[in-house]
């Protein structure tokens, strides 16, 4: 028998308390609740649930490792949920084929073996191995492991997925990038352009061939550019290009969001957390077979032994909306869009919605001293983790 629940929350849009009731997985109904302003910080902000397009692991474990289980699968997306995370793309960076097949293969058996991961696992994301092998824009993805484009290889590893591929990022100066390109797009897969040190005319090609998007602009590039011929300037200028940025206070400068912003805006603007496999662990050094890292006292991740290349980002995704919102002056509204409904609809995936008729795929938190304070998520009327476990 269906239950119906109700829950008091705040409009992500302005604020105000409201009471929503959610039966079979939908919103059915709505009202406007009149509370007393000095009441209003106990009750939760409610959002279309955040989705975040690049989760490379968590917690200490990474999708990409070679012995990765259904169970870590499992362990991963609840913490994400805990965390606001309702729907995410497992991100598998450069590895070996048989690393890559195994951990693809997992996820699918993941998803296979239960409804709710497959509803909060959206499709994996492929960063890498067919990016540049360049010392900077190949941050910390394995050199040895870094090669041309395949079409073959990748559609073993798309059949191994169950068609879960739904993102590759590549260089557009790798090996074959332009047939590839060309072949993923037409079967459905999208493409977007990252760890790169190519020209403007080799991106203007990847364009031209159907890449739609760019990956972290401004990180996996180069540590010194020319002042013209760079990454930057033909990535910032193309409309066809939806750009991802990390907006974690690390990544990149206020200002490089601010222009991301002024010229991408409301329609190519994607948050993404980029969060490591190291997200969420205590500082220290941790070794892989692959890469040293250090995660530091002050939350970055970083390439050992050194301060200038990043590993991943150690915030999470509703860290980076509340980031951008503060730096580029935004609505909590249109800083939420940006990880949420905005990459849904750029995948086509039904997102969540505060309104009757919507699906009750949402995200609750709270904003205590300026932070993000996740509460957990609901993915179709069902909260997963958090206060509200059902």
């Amino acid at each position: 028998m269906a239950v119906l629940m109700t829950l008091r929350v705040r409009r992500i849009e302005d604020g105000l308390p409201m009471q929503i009731q959610i039966l079979e997985g939908r919103i059915v109904q709505t009202e406007l609740l009149p509370v007393e302003a000095e009441a209003l910080e106990g009750i939760p902000f409610i959002g279309p649930g955040l989705f975040d397009i690049q989760i490379n692991g968590y917690q200490g474990n990474w999708f990409c490792d070679e012995h990765l289980t259904i169970d870590t699968v499992f362990d991963v997306s609840r913490a994400l949920v805990n965390n606001g995370v309702s729907m995410f793309f497992p991100t598998l960076i450069t590895c070996s084929a048989e690393a890559m097949e195994h951990g693809l293969n997992v996820i699918n058996q993941a998803c296979q073996s239960d409804f709710l991961i497959n509803q909060i696992i959206q499709g994996c994301h492929l960063e890498g191995p067919y990016i540049s092998a360049e010392d900077g824009p190949r941050g910390a993805h394995p050199v040895q492991h870094v090669r041309p484009a395949s079409w073959n290889e990748f559609q073993r590893w798309q059949e191994v997925s169950g068609n879960r591929v739904r993102l590759v990022t590549l260089a557009p100066e790798a090996g074959n990038a332009c047939e590839f390109i060309e072949a993923a797009v037409a079967s459905g897969v999208k493409i977007s352009l990252g760890h790169t040190a190519a020209s403007p005319q080799q991106i203007r090609a990847a364009v031209d061939a159907g890449a739609t998007l760019s990956t972290h602009l401004g990180n996996g590039c180069p540590a010194m550019i020319h002042r013209h011929q760079n990454v930057f300037w033909p990535q910032l200028e193309d409309d066809r290009l939806a750009t991802s940025v990390i907006a974690d206070g690390w990544h990149v400068p206020a200002e490089f969001l601010r222009t991301v912003w002024k010229c991408k805006g409301h329609q190519r603007t994607i948050l993404t957390s980029d969060v490591s496999g190291y997200g969420g662990c205590l500082p220290g050094r941790y070794e892989s077979p692959n890469v040293a890292v250090e995660v530091l006292e002050d939350g970055r991740i970083v390439v050992a032994d050194q301060r200038q290349y990043l590993a991943g980002s150690g915030a999470l995704t509703g860290d980076c909306v509340l980031h951008m919102q503060r730096t580029c002056g935004l609505e909590l509204k249109e800083a939420w869009n940006l990880a949420s409904a905005l990459p849904a609809k750029m995948f086509e995936i039904p997102c969540g919605g505060i309104d009757v008729g919507d699906e009750a795929t949402l995200t609750l938190f709270r904003i205590e001293e300026g932070k993000f304070v996740p509460i957990g998520s609901m993915v179709k009327g069902v909260f997963i983790t958090g206060e509200f476990t059902g």
